[in-house]
């Protein structure tokens, strides 16, 4: 610390200056450095005996009689008090004004030396001289007596931070927050308990010659053509007090100061306990410098609380998004038939902000279903919104049972529309179980994995287009064999993303992880994202999908039949229909009732497709462990539309019959050209 620094900041230095500068003579001060006084060192409060100007004569023969004792307070000395100065101002003044907390221990029992105003006023007064262990609990109940052993030790200084403290307020204990500083210094002047009268040396000579202590607070350079030349009377020597001799070097004297030269002292003096700085004993002195600490608490209770309430506010946006991005989201996925499928969704750690992370499943109707996963660019509220929008947008084009490609199309445009600063990625793929594949396509999204029976898993390999809301490109739709037995896995980026890696090698840990996991869908999740090292920390959101297509066998197996009839046109093509559904439903042992709406449902499609259609056409019934799915195919793409028919119309009563009898119905287009009509009926329960 440079208290020649600070005072010329301090209220009052330059009354203290210009009232130096009227007493006419200034004692030489040492150069100050960064510690604050001489060879670094910090002056003590026992230095405040020292007088600012040279013994006169009267002085001396006085025998000292009108020295002023220091002090026992922090408060400033009297100002014709003999007082150390730096720039005017007194260690005391520089360190009683600080707000700051400011403690000097010294010692290996860390024994007090000093405490300023702010400090007694937060803890109450301290004993000068104790150990720290007892006259400082404080100090210990934070921690901070290892600490300071650890200063005395190395010489360097130590800081903790934040540490809650909780003073004594009266009926209310006050609490705040102290940023806590050790710095070793070299505490200088620590002065003896007074020695016996009997034991005590009488004053040193008066004149000009100045005694060893006083010497000891100027420093060598100091020491006048008098002092050197100083001889001791005979009075002197035969007192036993001085004698002329070899360097200065009193018994147990530590520290890194250089002794005063020339003189020594001799029996019967003898040196006794260091007593506080704060003695207002100041007779006999052993200049020795003392090792000692200098604790400094600076209070940050502002701007804890201020982080706390910025990390409360924090706290509360990011779970305002999570609850409005948990609400977007599915709350329970949709289960097919033909397929056990399960997510999971596990927002960034507490210090990141919520992505843009969805996942949907949607039953497409004739045994079919959508599955789709995205993530938005971006994080908080907003990137939440969009996804929510997204996600619906989605569902409605699902409904209109398009290609996959189609879809992601109409989602190009629409991100451009809610926000062209907000991209996404997604993937939208479709499973046919009468088929056995995954018909998908990417907007630049990572992958799907699929693993086949045998445990092989492979990547998605087919190319994929630019992120969702980019405009001008043309999608297009891939497929992945996916048969009974088989699984897959659809992904965000924060599953397989790492700061430090390229994001293929996390594919590839996912490809391994996957490959080695079993179990239902759920625990497929769990453990891959256990596999990937994903905890509650984990700085991104991540988004897992997972769909098993079942290899059915026993009693399951007879739940799940297909029967197709291949259909040439004709006359005969609605009889021959009408034939097959009510041999194949009687075979899988339907009520009578179902199976006559069955056989008429079969004999109306049919029939709307000679009409509307071009051959070849195909009649299929599938049957799962829940309902009855009725389809037709044909060579027409023209999709069929309900109408309310004129009561003079003989046609187009088809579809109203089919939708009035049927738990649902719809149309789409095939791949291949032509469309496919179906309804569904639902199986009873038990």
């Amino acid at each position: 610390m440079n208290f020649t620094r600070w005072s010329a900041r301090l209220p009052g230095t330059q009354r203290r200056a210009a009232a130096r500068t009227d007493r006419g003579t200034t004692p030489p001060q040492p150069p100050a450095t960064a510690s604050g006084g001489a060879n670094g060192s910090v002056p003590a409060a026992r230095a405040e005996a020292v007088p600012r100007t040279r013994p006169t004569a009267a002085d001396g023969a006085a025998g000292g009689a009108t020295r002023r004792a220091p002090t026992a307070t922090a408060d400033a000395p009297e100002a014709d008090g003999p007082v150390p100065t730096l720039d005017g101002l007194s260690v005391h003044e520089v360190l009683g004004q600080l707000p700051a907390l400011v403690a000097v221990v010294y010692g290996p029992e860390h024994r007090v030396a000093y405490v300023n105003d702010a400090y007694a006023a937060l803890f109450g007064p301290r004993t000068p001289g104790a150990p720290a262990r007892t006259a400082l609990p404080e100090l210990e109940a934070l921690g901070l007596l290892p600490l300071m052993d650890q200063v005395l030790r190395s010489g360097k200084p130590r800081t903790v931070k934040s540490r809650r403290v909780t003073a004594d307020g009266g009926d209310t204990p006050r609490h705040g927050y102290y940023t806590f500083t050790c710095s070793p210094i070299e505490v200088g002047a620590v002065g003896t308990a007074p020695a016996p009268a009997a034991a005590r040396p009488p004053d040193p000579p008066s004149g000009d010659a100045a005694v060893p202590h006083e010497r000891a607070a100027y420093g060598p350079e100091a020491e006048s053509e008098a002092d050197r030349s100083y001889e001791p009377s005979a009075a002197h020597e035969s007192n036993g007090a001085y004698k002329r001799s070899g360097p200065y070097e009193p018994s147990g004297a530590q520290g890194t100061h250089e002794s005063h030269p020339r003189y020594e002292r001799y029996e019967p003096y003898e040196p006794h306990e260091p007593q506080p700085l704060d003695s207002r004993h100041h007779d006999a002195y052993r200049r020795e410098p003392y090792q000692g600490v200098l604790v400094f608490a600076a209070d940050v209770t502002d701007q804890i609380e201020s982080a706390e309430r910025l990390r409360v506010s924090e706290r509360r946006q990011r779970e305002a998004a999570v609850t409005l991005q948990r609400s977007l989201l599915p709350q329970e996925l949709e289960q097919p038939d033909d397929l056990r499928v399960a997510a999971t969704y596990q927002p960034g750690g507490t210090d990141a902000a919520v992505g843009g992370d969805w996942y949907d499943v949607i039953t497409l109707g004739a045994g079919r279903t959508a599955l789709v996963i995205g993530d938005v660019m971006g994080r908080g509220v907003r990137a939440a919104a969009v996804m929510g929008q997204l996600r619906t947008a989605v569902r409605a084009y699902a409904r209109l049972d398009l290609p996959p490609h189609e879809v992601l199309q109409l989602l190009d445009g629409l991100a451009a529309e809610i926000d062209a600063s907000q991209i996404a990625t997604c993937v939208y793929a479709v499973h046919d179980p009468n088929e056995g594949r995954l018909v998908y396509a990417s907007a630049g999204h990572l992958p799907i994995l699929v693993r086949d029976p045998d445990g092989t898993v492979r990547r998605a390999a087919e190319p994929t287009g630019p992120p969702l809301g980019t405009g001008g490109w043309l999608h297009t739709s891939g497929s992945v064999p996916l048969g009974p037995g088989a699984s897959a896995v659809l992904y965000t980026d924060g599953l397989v993303e790492r700061r430090d890696e390229d994001i293929d090698t996390g594919v590839a840990s996912l490809e391994r992880a996957f490959a080695g996991a079993t179990g239902s869908p759920q625990v497929m999740c769990d453990r891959l994202l256990r596999a990937l090292g994903i905890t509650a920390e984990h700085d991104d959101d991540v988004a897992v999908l997972v769909l098993q297509h079942p290899a059915r066998t026993g009693h399951d197996a007879e739940l799940f039949h297909n029967a197709a009839l291949e259909l040439l046109g004709g006359i005969e093509a609605a009889p021959r229909a009408r034939a097959f559904a009510s041999g194949v439903l009687a075979s899988w042992r339907f009520p009578n009732e179902l199976r006559d709406l069955g056989v008429l449902a079969a004999s109306e499609l049919v029939a709307n497709s000679l009409q509307h259609g071009t051959p070849p056409m195909r009649l299929r019934l599938r049957r799962t462990d829940r309902r009855l799915i009725i389809e037709v195919t044909d060579g027409d793409d023209h999709l069929p539309r309900r109408r309310k028919p004129e009561p003079a119309d003989e046609a187009g009563r088809g579809i109203s019959i089919i939708a009035t009898i049927a738990s649902s119905w719809g149309s789409r287009r095939t791949p291949g050209g032509g469309k496919a009509v179906w309804c569904e009926f639902a199986l009873p329960m038990g």
